[in-house]
């Protein structure tokens, strides 16, 4: 079983980097200004602009 990609507010960071907010169905949801974070491993994530959006990794974030 593989590394969660997406988190919700609250979980801990699994590893240090920058991470950005993505819809629920990210691969054709854009979003406008999307908030972007840097944490630590083990950081909580901060709350979200909606609650149908999510975090995810910068680097996994990207679209196809």
């Amino acid at each position: 079983m593989g590394e969660r990609t997406e988190f919700e507010p609250g979980d801990k960071a699994p590893n240090d980097g920058e991470y950005t907010e993505v819809g629920e169905k990210s691969f054709h949801t854009e979003i406008n200004n999307p908030k972007r974070v840097t944490l630590q491993k083990g950081e909580s994530f901060p709350e979200t602009s909606n609650h149908n959006r999510k975090w995810k990794k910068l680097t996994k974030a990207r679209v196809h």
